[in-house]
């Protein structure tokens, strides 16, 4: 079993995440994970990401506050805001972008593989 306590959980910084603070909960620096890692994503007021895609699917989970997600596959874009305990999906090549646009600060877990799945 690995435990990590969110007063000792060790901070990241993810490339295109702006007014965030990036914490990351299970594997990587951590500690031992195989297939996966975890992070919590703390926005402040306006934080957000650029809308970059991945060739690695990404899962968000909102545990506080609402974040706008915007998606673009094929040029085609769409938004939707995900409130507390809501999560959605980014699928392998999905253009991503999150947006806190409240006045509030939100969280979100993120789970996602190490590499890509092999063809």
């Amino acid at each position: 079993m690995n435990i990590t306590r969110l007063t000792q959980a060790p901070e990241y910084v993810a490339p295109n995440h702006f007014d965030m603070q990036c914490l990351r909960l299970q594997g990587r620096e951590a500690g031992p994970a195989v297939q996966l890692w975890m992070g919590l994503s703390i926005y402040a007021p306006g934080g957000h990401t650029s809308l970059d895609s991945s060739p690695i699917e990404k899962h968000y989970f909102v545990v506080q506050g609402e974040v706008t997600v915007v998606s673009e596959v094929d040029g085609l874009e769409t938004r939707e805001i995900l409130k507390t305990f809501d999560s959605c999906r980014i699928a392998p090549g999905e253009k991503r972008q999150l947006i806190n646009h409240t006045q509030q600060e939100a969280r979100t877990l993120l789970a996602m593989p190490f590499d890509p799945p092999s063809a």
